[in-house]
């Protein structure tokens, strides 16, 4: 038994050696999951394009030099499965759960701690365009970026078709010297990542405020309680919703990132991590804003359409009793007695339907008046 399980274990080693040493030579660019992966050094790009195992080799070999000190590697990654993460996970070393969570996505915003590396999950949000809201609208297209941040590393994993870091990297290269943010390390990287996200979401906020706007203006519009659609309003709310989810959670991670016991950021990115809290906060706050507005105008719609329902009944009520009034007179005679007033009078007939007409006439007015009709 215990030779089995030599077996099974020699087995894994293998298959933990191939898959690393196989997938690191898998090329940059279209067709794999490695979108980019390049070392930085003081602040500017070190080489060309590498393999994540050539990265590691550089950064290895930099930091046996004194001016190579503070040099790291960033590598990117656009949803790639178990098998080709295995081997940047191996080699990094990175946690088990948090690869689990970056390969298969669908994780809640959060930013934990793994020893000595960062694992930061984050909600990209894309404004979908649309002409006219409708009950079946997609507002809010969501995807997700997850983050390992370590003493010489940034790999990032992202989920969906839009979110890109391909701008956000060129404009750190292109900011290239000592003072810029990519001389500070992973943890600044990690702030311009959790910046770029940030301002996206405002500006989805603004998009939104649009939105939110329009939905007002048509519940209460003059014919609010008839043509304005609870669905819209509904819809309105799901998507408000979702982007909420992507928010809210996110707050205290990004304000613990900027605590002075977070040793594992650069003490001078923490406070640009403060800023980066603060403009969330201001998010928050809009998309709170924006639910509870929604909560009163579908609560108002709903009531405006049970008014005009009821004003509906009225009016029917209304003219059913004016009506009531000749099917009654023509009722009682129409029945066969003999003896009936004005039965054999000459101007029995003209009589009855004038007074047909004037009942009629004084009940409408009074309906008016009354503002059933």
């Amino acid at each position: 038994m215990s030779m089995i399980n030599s077996l099974r274990a020699a087995v894994r080693t293998n298959r933990r050696r191939s898959a690393a040493g196989v997938y690191d030579t898998v090329p940059v660019g279209a067709g794999s999951a490695v979108v980019d992966c390049a070392v930085y050094q003081h602040g500017k790009r070190n080489g060309e394009t590498c393999s994540p195992r050539e990265a590691v080799r550089r950064v290895k070999a930099s930091h046996q030099l004194a001016e190579g000190k503070g040099s790291f590697s960033w590598i990117g990654l656009h949803e790639p499965t178990e098998d080709e993460f295995e081997g940047i996970a191996q080699r990094f070393g990175l946690h088990p759960l948090a690869v689990e969570d970056a390969v298969h996505a669908h994780q809640r915003p959060k930013v934990e701690r793994y020893d000595d590396v960062l694992f930061a999950v984050f909600k990209t949000i894309r404004y979908v365009e649309h002409d006219q809201l409708t009950p079946t609208s997609e507002v809010v297209e969501t995807g997700e970026l997850m983050v390992f941040a370590g003493r010489d590393f940034v790999i990032t994993v992202r989920h969906g078709g839009h979110g890109s870091l391909q701008e956000l990297r060129h404009r750190l290269e292109a900011d290239a010297d000592e003072s810029g943010l990519l001389a500070k390390g992973p943890s600044a990287v990690l702030h311009a990542i959790a910046d770029h996200v940030v301002d996206n979401y405002l500006l989805v906020a603004e998009r939104l405020q649009n939105d939110v706007d329009e939905i007002e203006y048509g519940v209460f519009s003059a014919k609010g309680g008839r043509s304005s659609d609870v669905g819209r309003v509904y819809q309105l709310k799901r998507e408000v919703l979702e982007f909420k989810r992507a928010v809210v959670p996110l707050l205290r991670p990004m304000q613990q990132l900027s605590e002075p016991l977070q040793r594992l950021v650069d003490p001078e990115i923490q406070k640009y991590f403060r800023d980066v809290a603060d403009h969330l906060a201001r998010v928050t706050e809009q998309v709170h804003g924006f639910d509870e507005l929604l909560n009163s105008l579908l609560q108002a719609n709903l009531a405006q359409v049970s008014v005009a329902q009821n004003e509906d009944m009225r009016k029917i009520t209304a003219w059913a009793a004016i009506f009531a009034v000749p099917t009654m007179i023509t009722g009682v005679y129409g029945m066969n007695f003999d003896y009936m007033p004005e039965l054999h009078h000459e101007y029995g007939y003209p009589m009855v339907l004038g007074a047909i007409v004037l009942i009629c006439i004084g009940m409408y007015r009074g309906f008016r008046r009354n503002g059933w009709l």
